[in-house]
């Protein structure tokens, strides 16, 4: 969680470009649907029209308006893709998170580590798992408390983006959901040390979290999965998870504040007994717990007993919950439905099977 000043000149040019250009993926008026214009096609072997997926990036023009579907072939890319911000209206599509993997050995910093880095609004990807194996494994590691460092598996800056059976892997820091209105559904992330990150507004939807701080004990005896970084009262940030499944190795806070406000919410999920009995972790901001708000409802499994958790869990009212659960805290004025058919139209078996390519 560094390299903030880069953080802060990013953010501006994002804010910049989103008021002079204010892109919305053009619509298909004859078919009356959103669908793509063209297919790019990334094949390893050569048969596509490029071997590598940020060569299929680059060739996209500047201020594209239409969906662009780059699909990507089974195999194992070996590099790190940056999609700009001039260059919304992206659909990457793999072969299925088993199949189709990108992945990179990077880390220290967070500014640059990430395999992929997703700048512009409109980005949608789908069957695609994202890996920095920098700190994966570190069992033959000796020692290992000197070794683990952010090692970022992907860091989303634009607004509405989604995300459709992916998988992202990683120890610390494995996923910066930075800032915007993110949408992942029948997602698999991994990781140990702050591995859900940022100051998105997001729904994580019918997810599996994996923990693995588990293999790193003694010099790690527990983990965080969440470090929300909402900073105000008024910050419309935080993390919903609906339908989820927290299950690993170990022993895990939910989170802890990475803002003074920060904000999670954990809904209808299961929870297997790798959660702390006190669940949830203030971090920097003890003394100003009022200011947080994190809450669960409706959960179950053996961790999911919240008779001893920290004082300050939320106790939200039906209608409270339901600002928050529902797809409008996301999405009020219909971004999910002008998605591009391909994605609508997708199935949503969950495949749990994918801790075996770690």
């Amino acid at each position: 969680m560094q390299c903030l000043l880069v953080f802060m000149l990013i953010v501006l040019l994002l804010v910049c470009f989103s008021i002079c250009e204010a892109f919305e993926c053009e619509f298909d008026a004859e078919n009356h649907q959103f669908k793509v214009a063209d297919t790019i096609r990334v094949d390893q072997s050569g048969k596509g029209d490029f071997k590598t997926v940020q060569k299929a990036i680059d060739s996209i023009p500047s201020n594209n308006k239409k969906w662009i579907r780059i699909l990507i072939s089974p195999g194992v890319f070996r590099e790190k893709v940056t999609i700009p911000y001039d260059k919304p209206c992206i659909f990457l599509e793999g072969a299925g998170r088993l199949l189709t993997r990108i992945e990179w050995n990077s880390h220290m910093r967070t500014c640059d580590s990430a395999t992929l880095t997703s700048f512009p609004d409109s980005i949608v990807a789908k069957g695609i798992t994202f890996k920095n194996f920098y700190n994966v494994p570190l069992a033959t590691i000796p020692n290992i408390k000197n070794t683990v460092k952010p090692a970022l598996a992907a860091r989303i800056y634009g607004d509405k983006s989604a995300f459709y059976n992916c998988a992202f892997f990683g120890l610390q820091d494995t996923l910066w959901d930075v800032q915007g209105r993110h949408y992942f559904k029948n997602c698999y992330i991994e990781g140990a040390i702050d591995f859900i990150f940022g100051s998105g507004q997001s729904i994580y939807e019918s997810c599996e979290i994996n923990l693995t701080i588990g293999k790193y004990a003694p010099q790690y005896p527990n983990g965080y999965i969440t470090a929300q970084g909402r900073n105000s009262s008024d910050d419309p940030s935080g993390f919903v998870f609906k339908s989820c499944v927290f299950s690993g190795t170990g022993k895990t806070y939910l989170g802890r504040a990475y803002g003074a406000y920060s904000r999670v919410i954990i809904y209808k999920s299961v929870m297997t007994d790798i959660i702390v009995a006190s669940g949830w972790d203030a971090w920097t901001y003890v003394h100003h717990e009022g200011n947080l708000m994190y809450a669960e409802n409706s959960c179950r499994g053996a961790g999911a007993n919240t008779s001893k958790r920290v004082p300050w869990l939320r106790k939200l009212s039906a209608s409270q919950l339901s600002q928050f659960v529902n797809i409008s805290y996301i999405d009020k004025e219909g971004w999910i439905d002008k998605l591009p058919k391909h994605v609508l139209n997708l199935g949503h078996k969950k495949n749990s099977k994918l801790k075996f390519m770690a």
